[in-house]
Order: C-alpha cells, then sequence, then structure tokens
C-alpha cells in the first residue's frame, strides 16, 4: 500500500472535524467558528459557511445527503441543506462536542459536556438525557437502533433510540483513558472471523466454528473490560472449512480508541473482541472505510495509519506537522482525508498493490492484506492462510509457499506429494527484517531481489550467494530444475536477459536486446523466450541462435504453453491473443494481464483476482491442419477441442497416410471401423506393401469417395479392386463406365453380379436377363424353374446350342416338372437323348407320340448308313447337321 497525496490546503485555524457528502463529491470541514466546503475532485474552496459564534467542533452528514449538521462551543447546533443554506438551530446548556445522524431514520444526535439530544424533523422539540461524564464521541450502529457514547470517564455507554441505556463498558483506565473516538464497522455484512478473536493465542484456529447470535432486544447489562496488550501471535497456518460469505450480519462491531494509547473492539452486547492494541500514541480519531474492511486512526504521532478491520497495522498514510485530529474515507472510494491542528487539509489516495504469486495451476494472493489465499485454479479449492500481519510478498513453487511479513518471512510446505493437496504447514521461519522488491521460493532456498542485487538464501536464513546485476531487476521467474539446483530466469532493466543457477556463482547471458524487460517466459523445452518490452511488443527468440524468430505489437505480458512446445499467449490492449507457432494471431476480447497458460486454461489477471479462461485450440490446430503438421495438430487438439475436431483431425491424417496420429484420433472418437482400416493397413506395411496409392485408395473407398479412389486403384495397377468394389456396391452402370471396352471376360464378371444383385434384391426377370447375357444360362433356368416361367424355359431350351448339355437337361428336368412333357420331349430330342425321351413317354404314356418318334429316328439311321457308301455325299451328311441341326429326311424340332 502507499499514499499519493492529490491535493492539500491549508486553513487558519484547526481542523477539529470533517464530513463527506455521501456521494462524495464534497467535504465539509469544521475550522474555527466557520465551516469550509470542498470540491473533493481538486481540492477547490467552494464556499465558506457562517453561522456559529464560537469555534465548531464537531459536523455530520445524513445519509440521505439532503443535510449535515454541525455543533460549537457557543452551545448550538445547526442543520443546513445539501444547498449550503440554514434551516433550523437548536442549542444545548454546553458546548457541542459531537453530532451524529441515525443511517436509518435520520434522528440526529447531539452530544456536549453534560447530556445529549436526540432530534428528527418530525419533532417539535430536542429529546435531552443527562450524562454523567462529558461526552467526547458518539456513533450509530448500522440499522439505526442504537446509539453508543464515548466518556471522558473512560465509559462507553449503548443507548437505544429512545436515549436509554441498554448496556455499559467500563474501560480498565476510567478517568485516566478517556474515549477519545469511537466508530462502528459500517459493513453490513461482515466475517464470523471476529467470533474468533478471543482464541488467538490457540495454534490451530478454525475460521467460523461458530456464530453468536445476539438477541434483538438487548438487555442492561454492566460489562467491566480487562483487556491487555496483545502478544506476538503466529500465523494461523490454514483455513479450508466451510465459508458462508452471505452470512448477515448478527453484531455490530465497535471500535473504540482511548487516551490510555490503546485500541479495542465490542460486539454490540457490550463483550469485549480480544485483547487491547498499544497505539504508542494519543488516538484523536477513528474511522473505517465503506466497506469496513480498513480502519484510519490518527493522533499526537502526526501521522494517520491504516489498520485492517481487526486492528492490525498496515502502513502509513500520511505523515504530518502536527496533531491528527480528524481523518476519514471518501465513500466507495480509496481516498482519505486527513485534517490536521495547524490547518492543513490534506487529500491522499491510496493505492494498493497485488501481492501474489503463481506456479502452474496454483495461484497464492494476498487477502484483506494480513491472509494469504492459495488457489487452485483448476479444482478451485481454496486455503486461507492467516498470519495476523501485513503480508509484504509471496512466493510459490512446487510444494514450497514463502511469505514476507514485517519481521519475518514464513517457509511453508504441502502435507503430501498429492497434487490436489491443499493442506500446508509450517516448514521453517526466518526470524529477520528484509528490505527486497521481489521475492522467489525454491526447493530449498529464498532469493531476495533487490534493485539490482539477488541474493540466495537457505531456509535458515543463511547467506549462500549473491549475484550483482549490470542493471536494475524488472522481472525473475523459476524456470525449475534439480531440489537445490533450480534455474533463474532473470530480465533487467537494460534489455539483457540471463539465466542464474542458485548453485551457481557466475549469470549466463541468454540474449541482450535494445528495450527494457517487462515480461519474460521460456517455452517448455528451453528452447525459444518470449520477452514483453517496455514498447509494449511481444518479441519471441530462438535462445541458442538468438535469433528474432518473430514479434508481436500491443502486449502487456505474456505466457508459454506448458503443455505445447509452440503455443504462447499474450494480453494487451483488451484482447487475448494466441499463437501457434508462426501461424497468424488468432484474437478474443479480455480484460486484464495473463498469467498463465497451461493446456486449454489461460490464467488472467484482472485487477486483484484471477480467473481461468477456457479457450477452444480448434484454430490453432486448423491452422497445422492446412500445412500437413498432424502431429502438432494432434498435440493442440489434446489441449482441448469438440469431438467434430477430433474427427476431423482423424481424417486429415488418414488421408495424409499418417496412420499413428489417425489412429491416435480415432481412438479419442470410438470409431472403432476406421481402427480396423488403419490396423488392416499397418498389417499389410509389415508384410511388406509400400504402395502408398492403394492405401489410400482404401482410405478413400472408407470414406465414400469411390471414384477418387478407383482412380488409385487403377494408377496403382489394381484395377480388379476397383472393379471388385463397384459391383460389391451394385454401382454397376460405374462399373460399365470404369470398365468401358475392356476385357470381355471382366464384363462377364460385372453382368453376373449385377445379376446376383437383381436375384438377392427379388428381381428374378432382370437377373434371368442378364445372366443370359452373362452366359451363366443353368443360374437363369434356375430362375425360371423355381418361378414356374415355362415360356422362358421354352425360350432359353431353343436358343441353347445342343452341344450345352447341362442346361438343356436341366430346362428339360424343370419343364417336366411343370407338366409340360411335349417341350421337355422337344429338349430331349435336341440333345439326342432317347433314353431320356422313351423314360418320359412311359411316365406321361404318350405312346402314339413316342412311336412317331421313334419312327422317325430309324428313318434317320437308314439314311445315315446308305451314305456311308458314297465319300463326296458322306461328307456332305457329315456337315449337313452341323449347319442345319438335324438330318435331311428328319423333321426340324
Amino acid at each position: 500500500m502507499r499514499a499519493v497525496l492529490t491535493w492539500r490546503d491549508k486553513a487558519e485555524h484547526c481542523i477539529n472535524d470533517i464530513a463527506f457528502k455521501p456521494d462524495g463529491t464534497q467535504l465539509i470541514l469544521a475550522a474555527g467558528s466557520r465551516l469550509l466546503v470542498y470540491d473533493t475532485s481538486d481540492g477547490t474552496l467552494l464556499q465558506p459557511l457562517k453561522g456559529h459564534k464560537d469555534t465548531v467542533y464537531c459536523v455530520a452528514y445524513a445519509k440521505d445527503g439532503k443535510r449535515f449538521a454541525s455543533g460549537s462551543a457557543d452551545k448550538s447546533v445547526i442543520i443546513w441543506t445539501s444547498k449550503l443554506e440554514g434551516i433550523l438551530k437548536y442549542t444545548h446548556n454546553d458546548a457541542i462536542q459531537c453530532v451524529s445522524y441515525n443511517p436509518i431514520t435520520h434522528q440526529l444526535a447531539s452530544c456536549s459536556s453534560s447530556d445529549f439530544g436526540l432530534w428528527s424533523p418530525e419533532q417539535k422539540s430536542v429529546s435531552k438525557h443527562k450524562s454523567s461524564s462529558k461526552i467526547i464521541c458518539c456513533s450509530w450502529t448500522n440499522d439505526g437502533q442504537y446509539l453508543a457514547l464515548g466518556m471522558f470517564n473512560g465509559i462507553i455507554s449503548i443507548r437505544n433510540k429512545n436515549g436509554e441505556e441498554k448496556v455499559k463498558i467500563e474501560r480498565p483506565g476510567g478517568s485516566l483513558s478517556p474515549i477519545w473516538s469511537i466508530c462502528w464497522n459500517p459493513s453490513s455484512r461482515w466475517e464470523s472471523f471476529w467470533m474468533n478473536r478471543e482464541n488467538e493465542d490457540a495454534e490451530d484456529v478454525i475460521v467460523n466454528r461458530y456464530i453468536q447470535e445476539i438477541p434483538s432486544t438487548l438487555k442492561s447489562a454492566v460489562y467491566s473490560s480487562q483487556g491487555s496488550e496483545a502478544e506476538e501471535e503466529e500465523p494461523e497456518e490454514e483455513d479450508d472449512s466451510p465459508r458462508d460469505d452471505n452470512l448477515e450480519e448478527r453484531n455490530d462491531i465497535l471500535a473504540v480508541a482511548d487516551w490510555g494509547q490503546k485500541v479495542s473492539f465490542y460486539q454490540l452486547s457490550g463483550k469485549q473482541i480480544g485483547k487491547d492494541r498499544a497505539l504508542n500514541f494519543d488516538p484523536c480519531c477513528i474511522s473505517y472505510f465503506t466497506k469496513g474492511e480498513y480502519i484510519l486512526l490518527g493522533g499526537s504521532d502526526k501521522q494517520v495509519s491504516l489498520f485492517t478491520k481487526d486492528g492490525v497495522r498496515l502502513g502509513t498514510v500520511g505523515e504530518q506537522n502536527s496533531w491528527v485530529w480528524t481523518c476519514q474515507a471518501k465513500p466507495d472510494s480509496n481516498y482519505v482525508v486527513v485534517g490536521c491542528q495547524d490547518g492543513t487539509i490534506s487529500f491522499y489516495q491510496l493505492i494498493f498493490s497485488t501481492v501474489h504469486g503463481l506456479y502452474k495451476d496454483r495461484y497464492a494472493y494476498r487477502d484483506s492484506m494480513t491472509d494469504v489465499i492459495v488457489q487452485h485454479l483448476i479444482t478451485e479449492q481454496k486455503v486461507r492462510i492467516k498470519c495476523k500481519e501485513l503480508v509484504k510478498k509471496i512466493a510459490i513453487y512446487r510444494n514450497r509457499l514463502a511469505i514476507q511479513l514485517p519481521e519475518k518471512i514464513l517457509i511453508y510446505e504441502l502435507y503430501s506429494e498429492d497434487l490436489s493437496d491443499m493442506h500446508y504447514r509450517v516448514k521453517e521461519k526466518i526470524i529477520k527484517k528484509f528490505e527486497c522488491n521481489l521475492l522467489v521460493v525454491c526447493a530449498n532456498h529464498i532469493i531476495l531481489c533487490q534493485e539490482k542485487r539477488l541474493q540466495c538464501l537457505s531456509f535458515s536464513g543463511v547467506k549462500e550467494r549473491e549475484w550483482q546485476m549490470e542493471s536494475l531487476i524488472r522481472y525473475i521467474k523459476v524456470i525449475g530444475g534439480p531440489p537445490g539446483r533450480e534455474g533463474l530466469l532473470v530480465g533487467l532493466k537494460n534489455g539483457q536477459i540471463l539465466k542464474i543457477f542458485v548453485d551457481n556463482l557466475f549469470a549466463i547471458v541468454l540474449l541482450k536486446q535494445a528495450t527494457a524487460v517487462r515480461c519474460l517466459d521460456m517455452s517448455a523445452s528451453r528452447k525459444k523466450l518470449a520477452v514483453v518490452d517496455e514498447n509494449d511488443t511481444c518479441l519471441v527468440y530462438d535462445i541458442d541462435t538468438k535469433e528474432l524468430l518473430f514479434q508481436e505489437p500491443n502486449a502487456n505480458s505474456v505466457a508459454w504453453n506448458t503443455q505445447c512446445e509452440d503455443m504462447l499467449c499474450f494480453s494487451g490492449g483488451g484482447y487475448l491473443n494466441i499463437k501457434a507457432s508462426t501461424f497468424p494471431v488468432h484474437r478474443q476480447k479480455l480484460q486484464g494481464f495473463v498469467v498463465g497458460y497451461n493446456g486449454s486454461k489461460i490464467f488472467c489477471l484482472h485487477v486483484f483476482s484471477i480467473s481461468a479462461v477456457e479457450v477452444p485450440q480448434s484454430a490453432p490446430m486448423y491452422q497445422y491442419l492446412d500445412r500437413k503438421l498432424f502431429k502438432e495438430a494432434y498435440q493442440i487438439a489434446c489441449l482441448g477441442v469438440t469431438d467434430t475436431d477430433w474427427r476431423e483431425l482423424a481424417m486429415e491424417a488418414l488421408e495424409g497416410l499418417d496412420f499413428e496420429t489417425a489412429k491416435k484420433a480415432f481412438i479419442r472418437v470410438q470409431d472403432l471401423r476406421y481402427l480396423e482400416l488403419i490396423s488392416s493397413i499397418e498389417e499389410r506395411k509389415k508384410r511388406g506393401e509400400t504402395n502408398n496409392d492403394l492405401f489410400l485408395a482404401d482410405v478413400f473407398s472408407y470414406q465414400g469417395k469411390f471414384h477418387e479412389a478407383a482412380k488409385l486403384y487403377k494408377r496403382s495397377g489394381h484395377e480388379n479392386l476397383a472393379l471388385e468394389m463397384y459391383t460389391d456396391l451394385c454401382m454397376f452402370e460405374y462399373a460399365k463406365d470404369f470398365l468401358g471396352s475392356g476385357d470381355p471376360k471382366e464384363t462377364k464378371m460385372l453382368i453376373t453380379k449385377q445379376a446376383d444383385w437383381a436375384r438377392n434384391i427379388k428381381e428374378p426377370k432382370a437377373a434371368v436377363e442378364m445372366y443370359i447375357s452373362a452366359g451363366e444360362h443353368v443360374k437363369a433356368i434356375e430362375i425360371c424353374g423355381d418361378h414356374g416361367w415355362v415360356d422362358m424355359l421354352i425360350d432359353i431350351a431353343r436358343k441353347l446350342d445342343k452341344a450345352e448339355r447341362e442346361p438343356l437337361l436341366l430346362c428339360a428336368t424343370y419343364l417336366k416338372k411343370l407338366d409340360s412333357p411335349g417341350y421337355a420331349a422337344e429338349t430331349y430330342l435336341k440333345m439326342g437323348d432317347l433314353k431320356s425321351l422313351v423314360q418320359l413317354h412311359v411316365e406321361t404314356q404318350r405312346w402314339d407320340e413316342r412311336s412317331t418318334r421313334l419312327g422317325d429316328r430309324e428313318k434317320r439311321s437308314r439314311c445315315w448308313s446308305s451314305s456311308q457308301t458314297m465319300p463326296w455325299r458322306r461328307a456332305g451328311l457329315m456337315m449337313l447337321p452341323i449347319i442345319t441341326g438335324c438330318c435331311p429326311c428328319s423333321a426340324s424340332i
């Protein structure tokens, strides 16, 4: 935390009190006998207000911003409008010490040396109540039900809205410790941390152990506080118990500052929370930030200090030249105004730096200035370590966690080597104050960076090594290595980048560039270096050759992917940029800084919180696929892509004949069909096949690219496989086109297969025609016979040559079965099978026809015998049956 002075002014008189208008635009100061109205944006004095005749001690604004009130030593209270007009005035018997508006009802409490009054716009008169002691300060609870009064005799009186005392708290110092300032925590919700402050001395306090409820109506009670000065406490090691951040507040917490130089905290019931905390100065003012997370405290030490809500000092807001009488935080902001005894008004902006550390998927960060939360970015588990002191630096590496506190450094370790373990315990304590800009922890050492110097210390605090750089150190990071021999990556303001090993005195210069280093990261293989310089340029170098590989503009931070060598991301200008190899950058909107890149998750820091952004890796994967870099594309896909992307990668790799990558990708999508294809191709390659065209043809056929497959089959000299593919798929027209006027045997085979297909799909007539065309008469006859198609059987028998005895015999057999003996007899005669013919007539008892046929046969026999005696005639008669198919004297079949 650091405070930056925004503006400063000086009044003529002591600044006794300050009040902000609720919207933060105006500031009302009580100085001398006047009220001064300032513009908070630039410190312009807008208007002095006159109305009081004596010193104005106090001022307060109503929560609705419509009016404010001032109290003076002239015993009067004046009500003013937001237009700076006085509208009402009433008096007490003594000087007015403090005023406070009820945050709910806008009832005004005004306190004097001897009494206090309650006034609201609805009342015609002021309800006044006597006090046993001078009232110095007052404050309403958040719900407006109770008013706390701080008195000069060291007593705190808690009253209800009617002015009746419900709780009385007697401080141990009595009148020697006047209650100079009190304030209720304005937070409407509070962490249950307060409920356990009594157990601070315990070694293991579990936060959120119980919640103590306060009755809605308080009974009258008197508490005697015996708190003592707090002793040094050890940090609570961890808290991973369930937390209910939405738990509604059951208690208001009252902060009390007295001139016994102590600050204390009380519940609404009057019970003290924890112990008194020593201040070593007289406090004059105490106030909370709007959300109650911090406390401002000023007084005789001439400065304003910032404390946590439980009283742990965090630092100085601003040192002054005189006592600080009043200080307030601007509503809903980190601005603070300070008023001093010498009339000085100072307006500061508080800047809270981010204190954090990241190692892979573990992120440690400071919370509430005194706690450290370690978050597992993947599982979203969190563990809180309560240090009870200002956390100055945090470093995390593997199973180590280092926390720097104002007077010591604590080193924690995980309980186990389990990657998901989130339980830390203290390993070592280095009880010594260190001044450093950066803190790094390794397995056995801590590294302190102070401007140009690096120091390596053991966990016992012994300095083992020291390195002096040429220029200011701007960036440092542990890049891994064996325990005790880790490497450090260091970037300097002069552009030099070095690698240092913790066990070696000599630094290695990796490269030197002309511009200062802002951010660094090294790739997983330690071969490439990414640098963001002061010109917001991301530059990537080859470490071995020192060559600048590429550069990209508009970068404020950079990180390599821990799982992929060629992928990095950088942020800047409201965009997240992802770059794979030398491909163009893929951009998407993102607010914040990139701090890590692991797989498909990019870790981004925005303001004070870190988030894991899931980034699909489809775009870079397709960039690699376009260049046929299948193995690299597979590595990208492993980081996180969709099933569709996996299938696309598998197909591309398969067509590129990268069977190993294709196999892995198909396993991802569980495609057994393609896995069987790849397995068969691998087996064939083992047997010595090397024809890639043939392998690719098989791939295309599996993918349904049949024409491309056919071309490759033909190019590889395997036309038969193309023909087989077409016929198996019943793509006969394509098969015929593929064959053209090729081998008749292949044409016959094609027609036969087409006929088989027609037969299988119940198209028997078409099958018969194709079988006949292919010369497969037996199959055609079988179909005709099975379907009883006599006409087609007769037609086939008459067209067949008598030498084709097997189909003719099959025809005759079917004709006989189909009760067509005449046509069967005709077929037997064509074959010259007289025995079968006789048998047919015997079975059918058609004797006349049988005699005629036999007589004709005898005539033919005589003719044949006579011809044997004439050689010329015998030659003609021998040729005649061949030409006519019958004997000259016989009847035609």
